[in-house]
């Protein structure tokens, strides 16, 4: 049995995968394919994530004001808290993300 560590979503699992003969193993067709969700179209300012972490604090909602360098997240990243701040003045669009939820390098967390 061989052993693997497997990362999805930024969780880690460990999976043990068996050995069998190449005769004794049934063949299927293909998965079938699923296309990729078609790009969020944004005609605002995003908020993108300056690397992969979890989101700790959303310190805002949609409809609010918001003022260039204002804190608009918490992002707990090698165990450290980075705020995330807003790029330009105006008002919040969207809100893509949740406290608690791990994001990746660039992702869109709001939009302005």
């Amino acid at each position: 049995m061989k052993t693997y560590e497997v990362e999805v979503n930024g969780e880690v699992y460990i999976v043990k995968l068996r050995e069998v003969d190449a005769g004794s193993v049934p063949t299927q067709a293909s998965a079938p394919q699923v296309a990729a969700p078609a790009p969020v179209q944004t005609a605002g300012t995003e908020v993108t994530a300056p690397m992969s972490g979890k989101i700790l604090n959303v310190a805002k909602q949609v409809g609010d004001s918001v003022k260039k360098g204002e804190d608009l997240f918490i992002l707990e990243a090698m165990k450290m808290e980075t705020a995330i701040q807003a790029p330009a003045d105006g008002k919040v669009q969207a809100i893509n993300v949740s406290a608690n939820q791990t994001v990746e390098t660039d992702d869109v967390l709001m939009i302005i």
